[in-house]
């Protein structure tokens, strides 16, 4: 009787919502709608709400907004606050709890209801439960991520898949990439999945510093080896016991440093400056570098013995402009990490951003996007990252022909497993996950059948 009450009362108030026929559309509705009259009581809380919040409409109308969603959004009533500021929201993405005690994502967007004078008479809100996209992304992202590796290359999902058993060994890894694709993130993420996981990870550049410091910042020194050593220093090498030092720059040493990293791969052992015994070098090394050791070695400035030590096991990070299907999601990928660092609430990134991004090199690679991405993120306000917030030498870019670049990286992805399997359509959809008829759909979309012979065009 109360409710049918307040309805009565809302209908007077605001014939043009609270009709029959209104109330049957906003009902039909899958997402929450709930507005709010000037004192910021709720005037209509239709099923899509009651669904979402576990809340009855009858127990809630009449009722102030601030007190119904302030114990379920976080203590405000972000409906209430742009009523208050006049600042309406777009896709704000926070949760909301249930009446069963469990919090759901939602995206809330708000307004004030204005009528054709400007007045206002209140504001109102719009939920979306974002639990299915939540736990999409999620299986995406443990399918695409390697501890805080991300990518959807099939070359890169070919190494994501040995590092487990590369992780269990002991054996001495060589990684091999340019600068910026992220040879110690790949490193690292042996480390995280190796027994050694929980002792220390030390990372050391080789190129960075003169033979004389960099023999003391690897082994160590002992007190009275010089006269400022006044107390034992522990090099790189005794801080990782136990653990994995990451020799990265290697192919930047000199032929003397090389010897005594020979040394310590061969015997386990190594000497700091001023000490009177070995100590043992209970370490797993990994080794990188952006430069091609074997050319080095027909050179003569890298060592043959020092390089079949490294050279155990090789893994090669593909530069981004190899794997343009990645930039989409690494773009999302550091949008994301930034929200999260930053609390704000950047709404991802344009299509026509992505095209600009899609047509660029990247010389500096996974590196370059990331800071192209946080230089975007800082001059963006809520979001999306357009064309406007990228650096004017990438927006003179032309982007590129043949659809956003999502599509083009889907047909990169599906284009690249195909020549990997031979056309294989099994093996394809196996490999991607996906239906053998999604896949020859998907095909034809692209253009990757030939239409004659009905099979997958090589060229």
């Amino acid at each position: 009787m109360v409710g049918n009450t307040l309805q009565k009362r809302n209908r007077d108030e605001h014939p043009a919502m609270t009709s029959p026929i209104a109330d049957i559309i906003l009902d039909s509705l899958a997402e929450g709608v709930v507005t709010i009259d000037t004192r910021g009581r709720i005037t209509v809380f239709n099923r899509g709400a009651e669904a979402l919040t576990g809340l009855a409409r009858a127990d809630v109308l009449g009722r102030d907004c601030a007190e119904v969603f302030g114990p379920c959004c976080g203590g405000v009533c972000i409906i209430a606050e742009t009523l208050r500021t006049g600042q309406s929201l777009r896709d704000y993405q926070g949760r909301i709890r249930h009446g069963d005690g469990q919090t759901r994502p939602v995206a809330v967007t708000t307004n004030r209801l204005l009528d054709a004078r400007g007045r206002c008479h209140g504001a109102v809100g719009t939920l979306r439960d974002l639990s299915r996209e939540v736990t999409l992304e999620k299986e995406l992202k443990g399918r695409w991520k390697l501890e805080d590796l991300v990518s959807r290359s099939p070359r890169m999902q070919q190494m994501f898949a040995l590092v487990p058993a590369v992780a269990a060994s002991s054996s001495t890894v060589l990684i091999n990439g340019e600068s910026g694709t992220g040879k110690e993130l790949l490193a690292r993420a042996i480390h995280a999945q190796s027994g050694r996981a929980e002792a220390p990870f030390v990372a050391v550049n080789c190129g960075a510093l003169p033979d004389s410091l960099l023999e003391a910042e690897l082994f160590g020194v002992r007190k009275g080896a010089f006269t400022d050593a006044k107390a034992d220093r522990p090099g790189r090498f005794e801080r990782a016991r136990g653990g994995t030092i990451f020799l990265d720059e290697i192919g930047e040493v000199s032929p003397a440093m090389q010897v005594r990293l020979l040394r310590v791969l061969q015997e386990r052992t190594f000497e700091p400056l001023g000490a009177e015994a070995p100590v043992q070098a209970d370490v797993r090394v990994i080794a990188a570098t952006n430069r091609d050791l074997q050319q080095l070695v027909t050179a003569g400035t890298f060592r043959l013995d020092l390089f079949y030590r490294l050279n155990v096991v090789r893994l090669e990070l593909p530069p981004l402009r190899e794997r343009p299907e990645d930039i989409p999601l690494l773009a999302e990928h550091f949008i994301d990490r930034l929200n999260r660092l930053q609390g704000r609430h950047v709404a991802g990134i344009s299509d026509a951003a992505l095209a600009v991004l899609g047509a660029h090199r990247f010389p500096g690679n996974v590196r370059e996007l990331e800071n192209v991405v946080e230089r975007a993120f800082v001059l963006c306000g809520a979001g999306p990252i357009d064309l406007a917030h990228l650096p004017e030498e990438l927006q003179a870019v032309p982007a590129p022909a043949g659809g956003s670049p999502l599509v083009q990286a889907e047909a990169a992805a599906l284009a690249a497993a195909l020549r990997k399997h031979r056309g294989n359509r099994g093996a394809v959809a196996q490999e991607l996950g996906i239906h053998r008829a999604t896949l020859y759909r998907k095909m034809r979309e692209h253009a990757l059948i030939d239409p004659r012979q009905d099979r997958f065009a090589q060229a």
